[in-house]
């Protein structure tokens, strides 16, 4: 035990941080469970181990944190209180520690904290008050010191009383004037402690606890916090007030709350939230929320709730509150604070106070301010408006609210009314007029407001029932969505709300008053929409429903854009008339014939909406489409369809048109009438768009027929003129024939002008109407969006694949313009989300298998025959979604192959296949068997290795019929890129289970020695590496390699690897192949598993040094002299005797060759040895050296210190060196 003991105290002090908490929690529970060993003598051992006088300087912090950690071990054994005497040691030994601040920060201080907080009343008075006392006195000198005294108080008030606190501070309280500056001052100290943290003081915490207790909150918060602290404008002061406000929020009475709310701390958080909106800032407003939903969420007092609600929803910048208009904190307001919450927003929204409001400006807005008092006025109230709009529809669309169905219509009618309409006398029969606003609402405002209105109209569209009757429960339960309790669509009471609205004129008015053709288009719509609910009580069809949604939609639209829409109400009424009006000569006896008739009349209607320039009207289609979608039929689907054919474009019977009326292009589409209205004009206009892609060829061949045309005529009308003078000679020509030949040459030139012009006018139509075209596709994919992410699971999806991928085709081969790119990337992310990547897909495939194979196969070879691989992808890809339908959603259980039998010999019984539900494995194989077999002996193909890996990967069932190929095409392959691909598929598929559980024994170990042998070839076959492909290649290779032997290794078989190492070292020796370090490495790991080391890298030679010269040698000055200067002294020297010429004209090269490699290491900072040769030989001579050549040296040397001289600094010598010799 004393040696457990005495190791546990060495770990305390231990070099590594994080092994000192666990030896001091053992050490806890030794002594905690140990009660024979007394803690006075374990904290005598650490005392003794740790010993600041004699610990060594560089041991001094692991002695501080040995104390440290064993005096929190002897707390946390909880026998403290138990042992006087050990507890008084272990304050005394913190408050020694507490003098290192640089090491242990506040943990002393904290853990004297924790130790007061935990210990008897008794236990504090009788033993620790006496130890503390001098720590208490002086709390108002450090943060900790002050804890302390804070704990002392909440703890152990009869010990602390007002008598012992004026013995103690000077004071009977702690928050009193006196005190004041000294309690900041701490405050301070203790932000900028904690700043990196961003957490708020503990000390603050209390001491706000204890001035609650002491019943100065009010002095607390004005003097200390905002006269105080907040006046710092310190970063870290400003964020402890604010959280010490929002810590604040559920301590506080509702006076205080009030008080705190509209202060100063809150002025400067909204200040800090708008300032900080830039990025790259620090944001407090996260912070802050969260401390107000804890706040929100805990509290059960309506009246909190709502004035801290009121509180945040008044801080306003220019009336414009800084809390978001849908704030998460909603959600935990009390049902009675709700609905009061919503009273104050309708009240601030017609009574704007702006009194009321913490309202503040940043300094820069304050600088650039140039509006008057009035209008700033006005700008703060439409400001305010706006939000408070906001906020209103907010809570009505939270769903995370627990919302009633009575005051959604209450916003509803409230947001409808103030966006159009105006009170002239109020009545209790509207409670909307019984408050006038006391300041008018001005355009902007009621314009922000109707917007908000149809966002909210647009939500309760696709709402589920709300309530908790039975009646909304069953509606839940069925999914009939946009639904009110009663059953009536949301729509509809708005537009009966609507309708009592202009019906009583007396006490409302409209701000925009109806004209005659809006009034009439109005009552005839609701006319219309009564007489289907009376034909939908008889017998409840799609029809009805649909046409009631879109007569509704458009008819509320009126109140916000009337002229646009009495148009489009007159369409929808005659689309109305056509579908029900009319009644047919023949009667069908089927039912079904006539709800699939009603399907292809709502598409229709829908169609021909949509050719018309509406954004409203794109609005409505897409809703009304995602309520009839669901029943939708082939036939129908299909006009959908046929409009985005490209095929169609060119058929003179296309639905789309263009018609100019009354200066004004307009597009429709009359699937009904296209055969006897505007055959001729459709077929003209399709023409034309058939032939825009021709026009640039065509354009220069008719403008030259037509230039000769003009020239034939301008010489018939010359020749016709010369005919009349009678005479060749202009001289000849009379007065009248000039005047004659001068009308027809007008004449002729006007036509010609005409002609030019009609030409032109021809293009631009040509070319308004592609654009119009392209447009109306645009328009009609978000059907097609609707009906793949609303119906997924419908048979009719596979009837969308092939369409679109003819438009992605025509799309990629056509022009670039940004309309078609938009177009084409519309398209392309439908296909790929909302088809190829939905989760859900139809399940009841069984009565179109056949259907869906022939499809697959379809796919598969439109992928092998496209140009580009792009459009390829995206046809392998929809292969790959049909092989998902087909083999259907199979359960765990099912989908994971049964594990193989354990045998001692190999059988060649294969493991059973996983269901596959529907599909064909051989037939589906077969077809990408043809595309894999295409890919590897093809040189040019649009097919690419990632579109085989995503098979192999998604559906790993058909790797056992393709892995045969893929073994044969390592050698097979057209080119080295399908050979390194064919190497990188069998690799994957080596490592997929799926794949290796549905083989047997024999076929696996076939499958490996197989593998291993078509590596070994291509090795074999490598020459010299002279591109980067056969560098690719081999990378694959070796990977490949690499994964065959260790699989090999770990689960078997063995492979034969005796011809390997031969054919790796003939590769290692083949020219260019140390190039590429991955390759290098990826070699010398296989060389690796085959037994045959790495070699260590060669250090590089010694670098030779220069024989000591034993007579030392003047330095040689920097600088040279020019080439020119040295030839002339050399002509002056005696000649000397070759040998020794050759010498020293060699020295100095060399001389002058090291010298430039050292100065340009030093100046580049390159260090290290080089390869030039040592400076040294500049000292040495020939071994006879005359009189003559000593001469010459000199003469050298004395030139070189002449130039010296001239150049300025003392790097001159550099460029010299850089530049060579002058």
């Amino acid at each position: 035990m004393k040696y457990t003991l005495k190791r546990l105290v060495v770990g305390l002090g231990a070099t590594r941080e994080a092994s000192r908490p666990g030896f001091s929690l053992a050490l806890a529970q030794v002594l905690q469970g140990l009660e024979e060993i007394p803690l006075l003598s374990a904290l005598e051992e650490i005392k003794e181990k740790y010993s600041l006088g004699k610990v060594k300087k560089k041991l001094f912090r692991n002695a501080l944190f040995g104390n440290f950690f064993g005096v929190l071990a002897l707390f946390q054994s909880g026998r403290l209180a138990k042992e006087p005497k050990a507890l008084a040691e272990c304050v005394q030994l913190l408050q020694s520690l507490s003098e290192h601040h640089a090491h242990l920060k506040d943990l002393p201080r904290k853990t004297l904290a924790d130790i007061v907080a935990e210990i008897p009343e008794t236990v504090f008075e009788e033993v620790l008050f006496s130890v503390l006392e001098d720590e208490l006195s002086s709390a108002f000198h450090t943060p900790g010191q002050l804890y302390l005294l804070l704990v002392g108080i909440q703890k152990f008030p009869r010990v602390l009383r007002p008598e012992k606190l004026k013995a103690l501070l000077g004071t009977s309280a702690v928050v009193t004037e006196e005190n004041v500056p000294r309690l900041v001052e701490v405050l301070k100290m203790a932000a900028k402690t904690e700043r990196k943290d961003r957490v708020l003081p503990t000390v603050g915490l209390d001491l706000m606890k204890v001035a609650l207790k002491e019943g100065r909150f009010e002095l607390f918060w004005t003097d200390v916090v905002e006269n105080g602290l907040l006046a710092d404008h310190a970063g870290p002061c400003s964020y402890m007030c604010y959280r010490l406000l929002g810590s604040a929020l559920p301590l506080l009475s509702l006076k205080q709350l009030k008080m705190v709310l509209q202060g100063e701390v809150m002025r400067h958080y909204g200040i800090h939230v708008v300032s900080t909106k830039l990025p790259n800032r620090f944001k407090f407003a996260p912070e802050m929320e969260l401390l107000v939903s804890s706040f929100l969420e805990g509290c059960d007092d309506p009246k909190k709730q709502l004035a801290v609600m009121v509180g945040f929803s008044t801080l306003t910048n220019h009336g414009y509150p800084v809390v978001p208009s849908f704030w998460r904190v909603v959600r935990h307001l009390l049902p009675d604070t709700l609905l009061n919450y919503i009273s104050w927003i309708k009240s601030m929204f017609l009574a704007p106070d702006l009194d009321c409001c913490v309202e503040f400006a940043t300094k820069r807005q304050e600088q650039n301010e140039k509006k008057t008092d009035t209008e700033l006025t006005e700008h703060s109230v439409t400001r305010l408006r706006k939000w408070l709009i906001a906020r209103l529809v907010g809570i009505a669309e939270n769903p995370q609210i627990k919302r009633e169905e009575e005051f959604v219509t209450d916003i509803a009618r409230f947001c409808f009314f103030h966006a159009f309409f105006k009170t002239r006398k109020p009545t209790s029969k509207i409670p909307e007029t019984e408050t006038i606003p006391s300041v008018p609402l001005n355009e902007s405002t009621r314009a922000v407001t109707a917007d908000s209105f149809f966002s909210l109209l647009q939500h309760l569209n696709t709402m589920p029932a709300l309530g908790e009757s039975a009646e909304a429960e069953e509606m839940r339960k069925k999914h009939l969505h946009g639904l009110a309790a009663s059953g009536e669509p949301w729509i509809y009471l708005a537009v009966q709300y609507a309708n009592t609205l202009l019906s009583n004129k007396k006490h409302v008015e409209a701000v925009a008053p109806f004209s005659e053709e809006a009034q009439f288009a109005w009552d005839r719509m609701l006319q219309t929409v009564e007489a289907l609910r009376r034909r939908e009580q008889k017998s409840l069809t799609l029809k009805t429903t649909a046409f009631q949604h879109l007569l509704l939609l458009v008819g509320i639209h009126l109140f916000k854009s009337p002229a646009e829409c009495v148009n489009l109400l007159n369409d929808l009424q005659n689309c109305t008339k056509r579908a029900f009006g009319e009644k047919t000569k023949k009667k069908t006896s089927v039912s079904a014939g006539k709800f699939h008739s009603e399907k292809i009349v709502i598409v229709e209607v829908l169609l021909s909406l949509l050719a018309q320039s509406s954004a409203l009207i794109r609005r409505v289609c897409r809703s009304v489409f995602a309520l009839v979608c669901q029943h939708m039929t082939e036939a129908a689907l299909q006009l959908i369809l046929d409009v985005l054919d490209p095929q169609q474009d060119q058929d003179e019977e296309s639905a789309v048109v263009v018609v100019e009326e009354a200066q004004k292009t307009k597009k429709k589409s009359l699937p009904d009438e296209e055969s006897d209205d505007g055959s001729s004009g459709e077929s003209s206009a399709e023409e034309d768009s058939s032939e825009e892609d021709n026009a640039p060829e065509t354009d220069s061949e008719a403008e030259g027929e037509a230039d000769e045309a003009f020239r034939s005529m301008l010489t018939n009308v010359l020749q016709a003129g010369n005919a009349l003078g009678g005479d060749d000679s202009d001289e000849d020509f009379d007065d009248e024939t000039m005047m004659s030949l001068d009308g027809n040459l007008s004449a002729l030139f006007a036509e010609q002008r005409k002609r030019v012009q009609a030409k032109k006018d021809e293009k631009e139509k040509i070319r308004k109407e592609k654009i119009l075209r392209r447009e109306f596709k645009i328009k009609v994919l978000d059907l097609v969006e609707v009906f793949l992410t609303k119906q997924p699971e419908n048979p009719l999806v596979f009837r969308v694949i092939e369409p679109l991928l003819s438009v992605i085709e025509q799309s990629m081969s056509s022009d670039s313009g940004k309309q078609e790119q938009d177009f084409l990337r519309k398209t392309a992310d439908i296909f790929t989300n909302s088809l190829c990547r939905s989760k859900q897909y139809c399940r009841n495939v069984g009565p179109i298998q056949e259907e869906l194979h022939n499809q697959l196969e379809s796919l598969v070879k439109r992928a092998c025959k496209q140009r580009d691989s792009t459009v390829a992808l995206y046809c392998f890809s929809a292969s790959l979604y049909l092989c998902r339908v087909l083999k259907g959603n199979v359960g765990a259980h099912e989908a994971s192959p049964k594990k193989k039998p354990k045998s001692g010999g190999g059988s060649d019984v294969p493991v059973a296949q996983p269901p596959v539900s529907s599909l064909d494995l051989d037939r589906a194989a077969s077809a990408y068997m043809e595309a894999l077999s295409l890919f590897f002996s093809k040189r040019k193909n649009p097919l690419t290795g990632s579109m085989f890996l995503d098979l192999f990967e998604r559906h790993p069932i058909m790797c056992k019929q393709l892995i045969p190929t893929v073994v044969k095409s390592i050698t097979e392959g057209a080119r080295q890129p399908q050979q390194a691909q064919a190497c990188m598929l069998l690799q994957k598929a080596l490592q997929m289970r799926d794949f290796k559980l549905s083989l047997s024994e024999k076929e696996w170990e076939e499958l490996m020695r197989d593998g291993t042998k078509q590596v070994t070839k291509t090795l074999t076959a490598m020459g010299e590496f002279k591109i980067k492909v056969d560098q690719e290649k081999v990378i694959r290779c070796l990977e490949l390699l690499s994964c065959l032997i260790k699989m090999s290794n770990k689960q078997g078989p063995p492979l034969d690897l005796t011809e390997l190492p031969a054919v790796l070292r003939v590769l290692g020796e083949q020219p260019g192949f140390g190039k590429s370090a991955r390759l290098n490495d990826l070699y010398w790991n296989v060389m690796n598993f085959l037994g045959f080391a790495r070699p260590a890298k060669e250090k590089a030679p010694p670098k030779p040094t220069a024989d000591p010269d034993p007579a030392p040698k003047k330095r040689k000055k920097k600088g040279f002299l020019p080439a020119t200067k040295i030839r002339k002294n050399r002509k002056k020297a005696t000649p000397v005797s070759s040998q020794e010429e050759e010498g020293a004209k060699s020295g100095r090269k060399e001389a002058v060759a090291g010298k430039k490699k050292k100065r340009k290491r030093s100046r580049g900072g390159g260090g290290g040895g080089g390869d030039g040769p040592d400076p040294a030989p500049l000292a040495k001579k020939s071994p006879i050296e005359s009189k003559e050549n000593k001469a010459q040296r000199g003469n050298i040397l004395e030139k070189k210190r002449r130039l010296k001289k001239k150049k300025k600094g003392k790097k001159a010598g550099a460029p010299l060196a850089r530049n060579g010799p002058l």
